[in-house]
């Protein structure tokens, strides 16, 4: 009998020319990932119910069909300024638009309509699990001392379940990451340039897999992008969070990550509203959680990602 061992995987994925069309992804199309959970198949069980003259299960339907896959990927750049990032496709099926202004940088912004969609390879140790339609969730994560991460939440219709080789995935176009910290890692809020232990973001995609009469896709139904923050508590004469709080004040985030070109993603945010903070303490050093709200300036800009 076969062993397959868990540690081999490869993934491959690449954006849709029609909805639901396997867009055949090939090793030069390799994600490389960590921290993957791997859902192959689920589905609604509809129950029968027949009534005969004898007891005992009458089995079921299964509706639905899909699947899920999530993964963390470094948040890097793409080696120089204005090439597109190996991770880009996963951006435009979580609901960003890809806007490259060569030499200079890569601008990956919310839409509401005409998402992207991609087609997800997922080999492991030599069998090939095959998602269409795919669409997911974003979220972010920049811990002091830690690497930051994307982490992709993807839902994709089922393809075929196959003996497949694995293919030949290489690092290369990959870009390593940098440490979050002081000499990487500029944070500004409020206009505050914060020290801070560290800070998530969640796009908030509601990703539908939708099954109707006529038609199957997965939906990126609703968006709602919120985040957290934790932050040195300074001394109100420095920055007041309550009086931004109560008044409902809104404000710039910009992060950024990385000094040297080819190798900076900056992440922001023209339009911020801080939650209730919660007072604690790390080392005997009193800190302020923030819970984020990224609204809308002027429309389809709550959160942009800028590669350079």
């Amino acid at each position: 009998m076969t062993t397959r061992r868990w540690q081999k995987l490869a993934m491959l994925h690449k954006i849709e020319a029609t909805y639901a069309n396997d867009a055949a992804p090939a090793a030069a199309d390799a994600i490389v990932a960590s921290n993957i959970t791997f859902t192959p198949f689920q589905a609604e069980e509809v129950q029968r119910d027949l009534i005969l003259p004898f007891l005992g299960n009458q089995g079921k339907l299964l509706a639905g069909e899909h699947g899920r896959i999530e993964f963390d990927v470094e948040v890097a750049g793409a080696g120089a300024a204005g090439d597109v990032p190996r991770y880009g496709s996963l951006l435009r099926v979580c609901g960003f638009a890809e806007t490259v202004s060569a030499g200079v940088d890569v601008v990956y912004s919310p839409v509401d309509d005409a998402v992207e969609s991609g087609t997800l390879y997922f080999n492991s140790d030599g069998v090939q699990h095959v998602f269409v339609g795919v669409r997911a969730n974003l979220q972010m994560t920049y811990n002091a001392k830690g690497i930051p991460h994307f982490r992709l939440s993807m839902v994709g219709l089922l393809g075929q379940v196959t003996d497949v080789a694995l293919p030949a995935v290489t690092k290369a176009g990959w870009v390593d990451a940098v440490l979050v910290n002081k000499a990487n890692t500029v944070l500004s809020l409020h206009g505050w340039t914060a020290v801070a232990e560290s800070i998530s973001f969640n796009m908030g995609n509601e990703v539908t897999p939708r099954f109707l009469i006529g038609e199957e896709e997965v939906l990126i139904t609703d968006r709602k992008v919120s985040g957290t923050v934790v932050v040195k508590a300074a001394t109100m004469a420095e920055i007041d969070w309550f009086a931004i709080v109560r008044a409902r004040t809104r404000g710039a985030l910009t992060l950024t990550q990385g000094t040297v070109a080819g190798n900076i993603v900056e992440i922001g945010g023209a339009a911020v509203e801080i939650g209730t903070p919660t007072q604690g303490q790390t080392d005997k050093i009193v800190n302020y959680s923030l819970p984020l709200e990224l609204c809308p300036a002027t429309g389809l800009d709550e959160l942009i990602i800028t590669v350079r």
